[in-house]
């Protein structure tokens, strides 16, 4: 018996390293995600900060939220490059496994690709301005 599952268990090592490889965040750590998801309209995950990324995707990413005019009072980022708990929970909360992850309203957006593809399209901006995260016009044309 036991050599017949040793046999199955080696035909199948992809089965058991995905089996390995899983792994679940404390509650601790999803309340604090929760808590960062809903703690501004506009929410990042990223390698680094917003004055410096530390990956070009993260970069991407924040200068498409600029250039479409996030309201830095309605923005939150958060690097995950501080925190191991917090880099591998948010991938697991979002079922999303590269970072950047963007947040609008609570509602998980996407990665650098998939934002970068809504700003191509007007999507991005549509999702922004629906999220009144956007500097008003006025203030715009003030600065």
């Amino acid at each position: 018996m036991f050599a017949r599952s040793l046999r199955l268990s080696l035909r199948v090592p992809q089965l058991q390293a995905t089996r390995l490889s899983l792994r679940f965040m404390t509650t601790e750590t999803r309340a604090a995600i929760e808590e960062a998801v809903g703690s501004a309209p506009v929410v990042l995950f990223m390698k680094g900060t917003p004055e410096a990324p530390a990956c070009g995707f993260s970069r991407a990413t924040i200068q498409m939220l600029g250039q479409m005019g996030v309201d830095p009072d309605k923005f939150a980022a958060y690097n995950v490059l501080e925190d191991p708990e917090l880099r591998e929970g948010i991938k697991e909360f979002s079922e999303w496994p590269t970072i950047p992850q963007l947040y609008v309203n609570n509602e998980f957006v996407g990665g650098c690709d998939i934002v970068m593809a809504m700003s191509q399209s007007g999507e991005l901006s549509e999702v922004l301005d629906s999220a009144d995260a956007l500097v008003p016009e006025e203030e715009e044309e003030e600065k």
